[in-house]
C-alpha cells in the first residue's frame, strides 16, 4: 500500500510491540482490524499499534499482502480503462503489462520516469508499464509520441538537411573551420604574453605560441572581437592550455573590464580557471585511459 510502514516503537511496561501507518481507507482499515484484532490507534502519534513479538514481521506481512491486493485491484480497473479508450500508437505493445519503445529522447525518458511503477527491462529493451499507471501514462502520452516522433532517425535527417540553408549552420561551419586553423585574431597594439594561459572570448583559456605578421581579415565575422575598423590585427597562433600551466597560473583579482573584453584577451578570473581545469583533468584522464588500452 502506499505511505506504509512498521517499526519497532516503545511502549509503558516494556512491552514489546510495533507502529504501523498506511494511508486511510475505510475497508483498508477493517481488514486491518480483524488482522490484528487487539491493535490499538493513537491520534498522537496518527499510527496503528500492535502489541507482541512478532509484531513486526506479522505487519510487514499483511502489508505486503494488501500491496500486492491494491495493485492487482490497480491493474483491473487499469485494463478497463484501456479497452474503454486504449492508446493506438506504434510506440506501445499491449502483453501482460504495457510497453513503451521509441527511439532515445531525453524528454521521452523524463516522462517515463515520471510514471509511478515503470521500469526499463533491459532485455526487451523496452520501458514496462503496469495497467495501474494506465491513466498517469494516458495523461503524459501526448508528450511521449510528440518527443518519439521528434527522434526518429528520418525526422533528425530532415531538419539536418534544413539547418544546412540557414544562415546560423554557415556561421557555424565557418566558425569550426576557424577553431581548427587554431588562429585567433589580435590587436596588433596590444598583444597577449607568449607561452602563458590567457582567456579569450572565443576559445576560452588558451596560451599562444607565436603572433605572425600577417594582417587578419577585417571583415571576419567568426571574431566578434575584432570589428573594429580603426585597430589593425594580427594572427596569433594558439593551443589548448596544459592542466600543468593551468594550476600554475594566478587569477586576476577583478573580471575583465569592457575595454579588455574588446580586444579579445585577458587574465583568467578564477571561476574561469577552475572550468578550465576540470576539462583538462578530465581530458589527461582520457589520455592516459586510451595508452594504457593500447599498451595492454
Amino acid at each position: 500500500m502506499e505511505h506504509s510502514d512498521a517499526h519497532h516503537v516503545p511502549r509503558q511496561g516494556n512491552a514489546p510491540g510495533a507502529e504501523a501507518r498506511f494511508a486511510f481507507d475505510r475497508m483498508a482499515v477493517e481488514r486491518f482490524r480483524r488482522a490484528f484484532p487487539r491493535a490499538r490507534w493513537s491520534d498522537e502519534r496518527k499510527s496503528w499499534f500492535v502489541p507482541g513479538k512478532t509484531a513486526t514481521r506479522r505487519i510487514g506481512r499483511w502489508l505486503a499482502q494488501e500491496a500486492e491486493m491494491f495493485a492487482l485491484h490497480g491493474d483491473s480497473k487499469g485494463r478497463d480503462a484501456f479497452a474503454f479508450d486504449p492508446i493506438s500508437s506504434s510506440y506501445l505493445e499491449v502483453s501482460n503489462d504495457l510497453r513503451v519503445r521509441t527511439p532515445y529522447s531525453k524528454t521521452v525518458l523524463e516522462e517515463l520516469r515520471a510514471i509511478p511503477w515503470a521500469s526499463w527491462d533491459d532485455e526487451l529493451r523496452a520501458w514496462r508499464v503496469p495497467f495501474r499507471s494506465f491513466e498517469e501514462l494516458r495523461r503524459r502520452w501526448p508528450n511521449i509520441e510528440k518527443a518519439a516522433r521528434h527522434a526518429e532517425p528520418e525526422e533528425r535527417k530532415r531538419r539536418r538537411e534544413a539547418a544546412r540553408d540557414t544562415e546560423a549552420y554557415k556561421a557555424s561551419k565557418m566558425q569550426n573551420a576557424e577553431r581548427r586553423r587554431h588562429r585567433y585574431p589580435l590587436p596588433a597594439e596590444d598583444l597577449p604574453p607568449l607561452a602563458r594561459p590567457v582567456a579569450t572570448a572565443q576559445y576560452g583559456i588558451v596560451v599562444f605560441n607565436e603572433v605572425s605578421g600577417e594582417l587578419a581579415e577585417p571583415s571576419l565575422a567568426s571574431y566578434p572581437n575584432a570589428m573594429r575598423k580603426d585597430i589593425d590585427y594580427v594572427w596569433g597562433r594558439w593551443r589548448s592550455a596544459r592542466l600543468a600551466e593551468l594550476v600554475r597560473t594566478w587569477p586576476a583579482r577583478n573580471p575583465p573590464e569592457a575595454n579588455e573584453r574588446l580586444r579579445g584577451w585577458w587574465q583568467p578570473t578564477l571561476a574561469e580557471l577552475r572550468v578550465a581545469r576540470r576539462h583538462a583533468r578530465s581530458l589527461e584522464r582520457k589520455m592516459l585511459s586510451r595508452k594504457l588500452k593500447t599498451a595492454g
